[in-house]
């Protein structure tokens, strides 16, 4: 079994929160628009990390990253990318792509909004972090860590902070220390949920979890 973190939309910057929250974890996979290099090295210091750019990325996060990767953890097959729709409302280009990969576990990010669900018709889950950074639109800091083992995804936790909790002085450097920068207080974490199945009823009654 692997405890995984996926993490998307950092837009150059990591929190000492979000990294709390991923400290269980034995890998990282983010999906795009890290907003730099940095940001790839800080994680990649931090956890083994996947990585796939993003819209935003520039020419330097390019040339070290794939826009589409496959790749398998405990015997799941993994697709991501990070512009890629949800199910019934895949991107452009997507559904034959994934189609002809067949994934158990389909990741994208770009759209800022946690979202967590089966696609039921080609018999894959599809996950989507939310964004992990401070920049956007988005009012909410969220991302997930799960548990792989076999083809069976369990234990899924959310980390939701609420950005007007941060104000304008929280932002932290690509390359500050989480355990320098982290407050004492637990709850600074921010609150997660834990089940047995990303789709158990604790979830469910958040809009972006669908069964």
């Amino acid at each position: 079994m692997t405890k995984v973190g996926i993490l998307s939309d950092t837009h150059g910057e990591l929190l000492p929160q979000v990294l709390r929250f991923l400290e269980p974890c034995q890998c990282l996979w983010h999906a795009g628009d890290l907003g730099g290099l940095p940001v790839l090295d800080r994680l990649s210091a931090f956890k083994p990390t996947l990585a796939v750019y993003g819209n935003i990325d520039d020419y330097l996060v390019r040339l070290s990253l794939q826009e589409r990767r496959i790749f398998e953890c405990e015997g799941c097959k993994i697709a991501m990318t990070h512009i890629g729709g949800y199910p019934g409302h895949y991107a452009p280009g997507i559904l034959p792509w994934l189609e002809a990969e067949k994934p158990d576990l389909f990741i994208s990010g770009h759209s800022h909004i946690l979202k967590v669900m089966p696609d039921k018709k080609h018999g894959w889950m599809h996950i989507n972090p939310g964004a992990a950074g401070n920049k956007g639109f988005h009012a909410h800091i969220t991302a997930v860590r799960l548990d792989i083992d076999g083809k069976k995804l369990s234990n899924l936790e959310v980390f939701d902070l609420d950005r007007a909790s941060l104000g304008h002085a929280r932002t932290i450097c690509p390359d500050s220390r989480p355990a320098e920068q982290a407050e004492s207080n637990p709850a600074t974490a921010g609150p997660h949920s834990t089940t047995s199945n990303p789709l158990s009823s604790s979830l469910k009654n958040q809009a972006h979890v669908q069964d």
